[in-house]
């Protein structure tokens, strides 16, 4: 069977075992398998993948492996040269839109209050979840390895930390993001955006205590969940101080 060589770098370990991770090291491929089987047979998920050498040279993902080929697998990278010689790094996104998996509730709820479009619903099973990232070009975020391995996915992200928080750190360095945070924009709930009300048009709608406190309310344009600056803004501006802060 061919044997070709590879060596991944940065990011592209955390999908190895420990014994192949930081060193170049041989393994037995298929013939003629393509680049893409062959690196995702070995656990490392495509849309991580930024520049793909073989012998030194760029190719794309549907390359046909030889025997004795020598594969350079790099991760993302903020370098815009990356651009003029890549044929796997996507084309850069307009604007950072995402699509979570069923397991990452908490982080839709947390970057939609960073002002971020996300969409979530917990009944969103893979094959959906891979058809919105691919035909809205929204950035597939999930810690399923084999839901980023679908072809049919171009953006996408496995999110390391089980800690939500932190995956909102994580996500906003990974993706250059917290220049663009724009808070209290959008609704945790539904990803709808928020809109300024009068008082006097949802007066029927609010508790005792909030319509004689408080003046200033939004409203979701699409549940039409209604938000005030309450007891509870001091707390969410210091989570979001958090978030933010580096």
């Amino acid at each position: 069977m061919p044997q070709a060589v590879f060596r991944f770098y940065g990011s592209l370990n955390d999908f190895l075992i420990p014994a192949r991770r930081q060193i170049e090291f041989s393994h037995s491929v298929k013939d003629r398998a393509s680049i893409k089987d062959a690196i995702e047979a070995l656990g490392v998920p495509h849309p991580e993948i930024d520049l793909l050498l073989v012998n030194g040279d760029s190719v794309s993902f549907a390359y046909r492996l030889h025997n004795r080929d020598s594969i350079s697998a790099y991760p993302h990278s903020e370098s815009p040269e990356i651009d003029a010689i890549s044929y796997v790094r996507p084309k850069p996104l307009a604007n950072h839109r995402f699509v979570l998996d069923v397991h990452l509730g908490k982080l839709a709820s947390y970057l939609r209050l960073l002002g971020f479009d996300v969409l979530y619903q917990n009944d969103y099973d893979d094959d959906v979840l891979a058809q919105i990232s691919s035909q809205q070009q929204r950035i597939l975020l999930t810690q399923d390895i084999g839901l980023l391995k679908r072809s049919i996915v171009i953006y996408g992200y496995r999110v390391r930390s089980s800690n939500p928080k932190a995956q909102v750190r994580e996500v906003l360095d990974r993706f250059s993001l917290h220049g663009t945070v724009a808070p209290l924009k959008r609704c945790p709930r539904c990803n709808g955006l928020l809109e300024p009300v009068e008082k006097q048009t949802i007066d029927h709608r609010l508790p005792h205590f909030t319509r004689l406190s408080y003046h200033e309310f939004f409203e979701c344009q699409d549940c039409s969940q209604l938000y005030w600056k309450g007891a509870h803004h001091g707390r969410i501006q210091q989570l979001i101080e958090q978030f933010v802060d580096r």
